[in-house]
């Protein structure tokens, strides 16, 4: 386990076998087999035989297991999967974890481990399987592809643990803008005031599109100008007329009563 590779995969057993039967002599049978061994490997059953050396395996679930995790198993490099889950762990994570170059599994819940998860495992580039679930851990999940590839539940019931794919540290929030809320209210600003500046703009429009329609006509055409104040005359002519009839009209009825 030492070692990241082996020159022979296959693990061969001898034996010697020794029969005296009825006679007086014994009879010695000298031979080998190749060991085969089924394992429960990422949850599938599989077969191992001829590959048998390559897996380098340490499986101590389930036991009454207590102390913090020996440092010495960083020392094991071709270690491809570790298991301690189901024991009495306490302490940290060891932060020589990242050694383990080979590790594929790694399951180390419902223990008691406390502590920060070590920035050095987002290093194991082969991490294919992860349980840290049921434990005490606290801080920040190290940032790195392989640690945030997990599901959420690799990482439960540790209350103190966060970031991706657990929830935002606190801190890690995108500040605003520090010029958001006057950008807001300038927005609103220009709101209200595009409204009134657009009436007023049409009406002025307006108003110089219609004045200099008839009087610019008018300065322009002297006939059309003779015709409009002749027309201007009639109409104030008319208007006093009117006016002087419903007056004498008004002081008759008002004589007639007295």
């Amino acid at each position: 386990m030492a070692h990241l590779g082996s020159s022979n995969l296959t693990i061969r057993s001898e034996f010697i076998y020794a029969d005296t039967g009825d006679t007086k002599y014994i009879i010695y049978i000298r031979g080998s087999f190749d060991d085969h061994l089924l394992v429960i490997w990422k949850g599938v059953e599989q077969e191992y035989g001829k590959t048998l050396r390559l897996l380098k395996v340490i499986d101590l679930s389930c036991n009454r297991l207590s102390g913090e995790i020996p440092k010495e198993i960083a020392s094991l490099r071709g270690l491809i999967s570790l298991n301690l889950s189901t024991n009495m762990l306490k302490g940290s994570i060891i932060g020589e974890i990242g050694q383990l170059l080979a590790l594929e599994t790694l399951d180390l819940s419902a223990n008691h481990l406390s502590g920060e998860i070590p920035q050095s495992l987002s290093g194991l580039s082969f991490l294919s399987d992860l349980n840290l679930s049921n434990n005490n851990l606290s801080g920040k999940i190290p940032t790195g592809t392989q640690l945030q590839s997990f599901n959420a539940t690799s990482y439960s019931e540790n209350p103190g643990l966060c970031g991706a794919p657990l929830r935002k540290c606190p801190g890690d929030e995108t500040p605003k803008p520090p010029n958001t809320g006057n950008t807001e209210s300038n927005t609103g600003s220009d709101e209200e005031w595009f409204e009134p500046l657009w009436f007023f703009t049409g009406m002025t429009a307006g108003f110089l599109i219609g004045f200099w329609g008839i009087f610019g006509s008018l300065l322009i055409n002297r006939s059309w100008r003779h015709m409009y104040f002749q027309m201007v005359n009639k109409s104030g002519d008319w208007i006093r007329l009117t006016v002087a009839l419903n007056m004498a009209k008004l002081h008759r009825i008002l004589r007639l009563r007295g």
